[in-house]
């Protein structure tokens, strides 16, 4: 029971992520007018590395010396700031050249990379309907990249997207494998040092510094957007792990979409309702799958009885299907009908 309850508080903590994180790609897109693409990464890293560790400061008892990080963890931590340097960059450099609204449903992809990246190198299993929604999700993700079925023309935007999503697929398989240290010294890390690399891209670019107003709007975006998501996703990947985390992730873009149509007013077309209802059909298939796994396994029982003064045994064999509720230490068995009963009957008849 307890472990099933920490599997619902870091599924509540994946969706709370993904709510905050939905705040980003609209507001993104009303700052990206005043604040060039590298210095708008820069700040929201910066405001997310900020603000957790001053957080930590009034949360100290939540903090463990064996859980801080370690020189074996350096591997995962220099992989995890250079990939956050380049995907918040290419996201805005997407936002800024494509629709909000587009940018969130892309954001999507970040499922299959997520995904694909723990099965072929970090080796977690993959189930059948993973693929399913994998492969709509994909499907979904080409049809949003492309600027209409007139002129069949690529969208630059729609790539630069894909291209952060796949960062992000690396970063989350990276984040995974030092998921169980302090949260709070992780989002710390990555904030300052990711933001520090995209500020180093913004000087290099030489964009305009922004004005005061816009520098504390962008740092208080990242701390929220940014700052709260991650902590709330590392904490949510140290139970579900790296896959099953990005499934429940992958509410966030319906979030922003909506967000987008509130405050940017975008209009929606038919090619945009069919990649929605395509990544719909995506998401569920992924949130499904790490909820339920259907198995069916095959046990042998042995039953001792007396019969006319006799002693008789008999073993029975059979197979049921069940529905397989997937945690970390144990599993949970769901039965339609009584087993036991069906076999109890057999022998009965003997």
């Amino acid at each position: 029971m307890k472990v099933m309850n920490g599997k619902i508080k870091a599924i509540i903590y994946a969706l709370l992520a993904a709510l905050f994180y939905a705040i980003n790609v609209p507001v993104s897109k009303i700052l990206l007018r005043t604040v060039g693409p590298a210095s708008m990464a820069a700040l929201l890293y910066l405001g997310a590395g900020l603000g957790i560790a001053a957080l930590s400061v009034f949360k100290n008892k939540d903090r463990n010396k064996s859980q801080r990080l370690t020189r074996k963890d350096m591997p995962y931590v220099i992989g995890m700031i250079v990939l956050d340097v380049a995907a918040p960059i290419f996201l805005m450099l997407g936002i800024s050249y494509g629709s909000s609204a587009n940018a969130s449903l892309l954001g999507n992809f970040e499922i299959v990379a997520t995904t694909v990246i723990a099965l072929c190198i970090f080796e977690e299993a993959v189930s059948k309907r993973l693929w399913i929604a994998i492969l709509l999700i994909t499907l979904s993700s080409i049809i949003l990249s492309f600027e209409g079925t007139e002129s069949l023309q690529f969208s630059y935007g729609s790539l630069f997207v894909l291209l952060a999503t796949v960062c992000w697929g690396f970063e989350n398989n990276c984040t995974r494998n030092i998921s169980s240290k302090d949260t709070y010294e992780i989002v710390t890390v990555k904030g300052i040092f990711s933001g520090l690399g995209s500020l180093v891209i913004a000087f290099s670019r030489r964009e305009a510094f922004p004005e005061i107003r816009y520098i504390a709007a962008a740092l208080i975006l990242g701390f929220v957007a940014y700052g709260l998501s991650i902590f709330l996703y590392v904490r949510a990947q140290n139970t579900l792990g790296a896959a099953k985390t990005s499934a429940y992730y992958a509410v966030a873009p319906f979030f922003g979409v909506f967000l987008s149509f509130v405050f940017l007013r975008e209009e929606l077309s038919i090619l945009y309702l069919t990649a929605l209802v395509v990544m719909i059909a995506g998401s569920v298939f992924v949130v499904r799958d790490t909820l339920v796994r259907h198995h069916s396994h095959t046990h042998q029982h042995t039953f001792t009885h007396t019969h006319d003064g006799v002693k008789h045994t008999h073993t029975v064999m059979h197979t049921h299907d069940h529905d397989h509720y997937v945690t970390d230490e144990r599993h949970g068995h769901h039965h339609s009908v009584s087993e036991l009963e069906k076999l109890a009957g057999a022998v009965h008849s003997i």
